[in-house]
């Protein structure tokens, strides 16, 4: 068995690309960041217009939606 330091240094000097299979995977990691991303910031996003509406309405403060 090989020692832990000589492993690591192999695969740091390893020069094979990615495989399919790899590529999918990290496209899917990519895809499933950028939803998360985006879902997130959708609905901060809703949260600052909704204050907007009741300011432009008239009111004086903004009544920010509970979380769950």
């Amino acid at each position: 068995m090989k020692p832990l330091k000589q492993v690591i240094i192999n695969f740091l000097l390893e020069e094979d690309g990615m495989e399919t299979v790899e590529y999918a995977v990290a496209g899917s990691l990519i895809v499933a960041g950028s939803v998360l991303a985006f879902s997130n910031l959708g609905g901060a996003i809703a949260t600052q217009i909704g204050c907007l509406v009741q300011f432009v309405g008239g009111a004086t403060a903004c009544a920010a939606p509970a979380t769950p």
